[in-house]
C-alpha cells in the first residue's frame, strides 16, 4: 500500500503543477474554441454589408474573370470564382494581395454593376470569428506565431500527461466518488467533486483535443517526416493539365460545376480556385460533402483539371487512402467537423466543460492551501494562493469578458474604423488586462462577482 500511495502522490504532484501552469491558458483555448465551433454563422453576423452589386449568374462568372484580369493582372496569381455567394462572400469573382506579413492579405471582390461596368470593392470581413481562433490556437499569447504556436504545443502535451496522471490519482477512489457531488460548508470537497466528473467523463474528448493539438503546433516537423517516410519521391499530383494542347482553354465555370457534380455525387460544390502560371491554369474545387469529416472545419478542397474538368480525388474524405484518412481523422476529431450541428453543440458544451474543468482546478489549489488555524475563522490565504486565486478569477473572466466586448463592437466599428482587426485585438486585450488588474485590486472573492456581472452585461 505504501508503494503505491507513493506513486499515487507523484502522479498528484505533476498533475497539481502541471494544471498550475497551463490551466489558464487551456481555459482560454477551451473557451474560445467553444466559439469558434461556429465561426462561420458568427463571420456572417458580423460582417458589414457589401456594396456590390448582385453577382452576376454562374455563366457569366467567366467574362467577370476576364475583366478583373483585364484591369488587376495581379489577380491572375490566385483567383476564385464562388458558385454560392452568400452574406459573408457576397462576390462571384474574389482575389488577394499580400499585404505586408508572411499571412497578411487583402482580399477583393468583384461584380457587374447595373450598366455592365466592373464593380471592386475590399471586402470587409468582420476578422472578429478569426481573433477568437486565433486566442484559440494561441491560447491567448500576445506573440507571433513562431514563438506562441511551439508554446501551445508544449502546453497540449503537458495537459495530455495531466490527464492520465488525474486518471491514474482518481482510480483508488473511483467506485466511490464518481457519481458524487457533494454540496455544503466544505467547498474544496464540492470543487473537488465536480472537477472529477467533469475531468472523467470528458476524458476521451479532452485526449483527443491534446494530441491532436501537438500534432498542429509541431505540423512541420511532421509533415516532413511524413513527407520522408511516406512518399520518399514526392506527392504525385494530377498533372493532367501538362499534357493540355497547345491554345486549349480553360472551361466555363458552369461547365466546370457539371462536370464535378457528375463525378463527386454527394459534394457540394462552393467554389474554384484558379492560378496562372508558366502558360497554363491550375486549378482547385472546394466543397463539402456531410457524410465525411474534413480537415477544415466547413469545406474539403483538391486538385481539378481546368481543360477537362476531372478532378483528382485522393485528397477528398471518402477518397482518401489509409494513411491519409488516418491524418484527416485527427483534423476531423478536433474540429468536430462531422455530423453536422448536433456534433458541434456537442463540441461547444464540452469546451465549456473542459474551460470549467481548469477553472475548478486552480479553486482547489487555492482551496488547499488556506492555512489551518484553530477557531471559527476562515482561514488565510497564502500569497501564492491568493496570486493564483487573482489570476484564475482575472484571466478567465477576463477572457469571456474581452470576448464578449469585441463581438459586442463588431456592429459599430466598421463605420468608425480601418483598420477592424487591431480594434478588435485591442478591444480584448484591454478588457482582459483590466480584469486581471481588477481581480488584483479587489481580490478574487469580490473580484468574481463584479467580473461575472460585467461578462454577462
Amino acid at each position: 500500500m505504501k508503494i503505491r500511495s507513493d506513486i499515487i502522490k507523484v502522479y498528484k504532484d505533476v498533475h497539481i503543477w502541471i494544471g498550475i501552469v497551463c490551466g489558464l491558458m487551456l481555459f482560454i483555448a477551451f473557451y474560445a474554441g467553444s466559439v469558434t465551433m461556429f465561426e462561420k454563422p458568427l463571420e456572417r453576423w458580423a460582417t458589414p454589408p457589401s456594396t456590390l452589386a448582385a453577382a452576376p449568374s454562374l455563366e457569366r462568372a467567366d467574362a467577370l474573370v476576364e475583366a478583373v484580369l483585364a484591369e488587376y493582372p495581379q489577380a491572375a496569381a490566385r483567383y476564385f470564382i464562388s458558385v454560392k455567394p452568400g452574406a459573408d462572400q457576397p462576390a462571384r469573382v474574389y482575389w488577394q494581395e499580400r499585404a505586408g506579413g508572411r499571412r497578411q492579405f487583402k482580399e477583393y471582390g468583384a461584380s457587374f454593376g447595373a450598366d455592365g461596368s466592373l464593380q471592386v470593392e475590399q471586402t470587409r470581413k468582420a476578422p472578429v470569428a478569426q481573433l477568437v481562433d486565433t486566442l484559440h490556437q494561441l491560447v491567448g499569447l500576445p506573440f507571433p506565431d513562431a514563438i506562441a504556436r511551439p508554446v501551445m504545443g508544449a502546453v497540449a502535451l503537458a495537459y495530455a500527461v495531466a490527464l492520465v496522471s488525474g486518471l491514474i490519482v482518481l482510480l483508488p477512489t473511483l467506485s466511490k466518488d464518481v457519481f458524487a457531488l457533494r454540496i455544503g460548508k466544505n467547498i474544496k470537497r464540492m470543487w473537488l467533486d465536480a472537477h472529477n466528473a467533469l475531468g472523467l467523463f470528458s476524458l476521451p474528448f479532452h485526449l483527443v483535443i491534446a494530441l491532436t493539438s501537438v500534432v498542429f503546433a509541431f505540423h512541420d516537423p511532421f509533415y516532413g517526416a511524413q513527407g520522408a517516410v511516406v512518399y520518399p519521391g514526392g506527392i504525385e499530383w494530377n498533372q493532367a493539365h501538362d499534357d493540355a494542347p497547345t491554345g486549349a482553354r480553360v472551361l466555363p465555370a458552369a461547365e466546370l460545376l457539371r462536370r464535378v457534380e457528375v463525378q463527386l455525387p454527394g459534394f457540394d460544390v462552393q467554389g474554384f480556385g484558379f492560378q496562372r502560371k508558366d502558360g497554363h491554369v491550375e486549378a482547385t474545387v472546394t466543397g463539402l460533402d456531410v457524410r465525411h469529416g474534413t480537415r477544415a472545419r466547413l469545406y474539403a478542397s483538391t486538385h481539378l483539371d481546368p481543360y477537362s474538368g476531372q478532378v483528382d480525388p485522393h485528397d477528398l474524405p471518402g477518397h482518401m487512402d489509409g494513411w491519409n484518412g488516418a491524418v484527416n481523422a485527427f483534423f476531423m476529431l478536433h474540429f468536430g467537423s462531422f455530423g453536422g450541428n448536433p456534433v458541434r453543440w456537442l463540441y461547444v458544451l464540452m469546451g465549456l466543460a473542459g474551460a470549467a474543468l481548469f477553472y475548478t482546478g486552480n479553486l482547489l489549489w487555492v482551496e488547499s492551501r488556506r492555512r489551518k488555524r484553530k477557531g471559527p475563522e476562515t482561514p488565510a490565504q497564502k500569497l501564492s494562493g491568493w496570486v493564483l486565486g487573482c489570476l484564475t478569477v482575472g484571466v478567465s473572466l477576463g477572457c469571456v469578458a474581452g470576448i464578449s466586448a469585441s463581438l459586442a463592437a463588431t456592429k459599430w466599428l466598421p463605420a468608425l474604423v480601418a483598420d477592424l482587426k487591431a480594434w478588435h485585438t485591442g478591444i480584448y486585450y484591454a478588457v482582459f488586462v483590466a480584469a486581471i488588474g481588477w481581480a488584483f485590486l479587489r481580490g478574487a472573492s469580490r473580484g468574481a462577482v463584479e467580473l461575472l456581472w460585467l461578462s454577462a452585461v
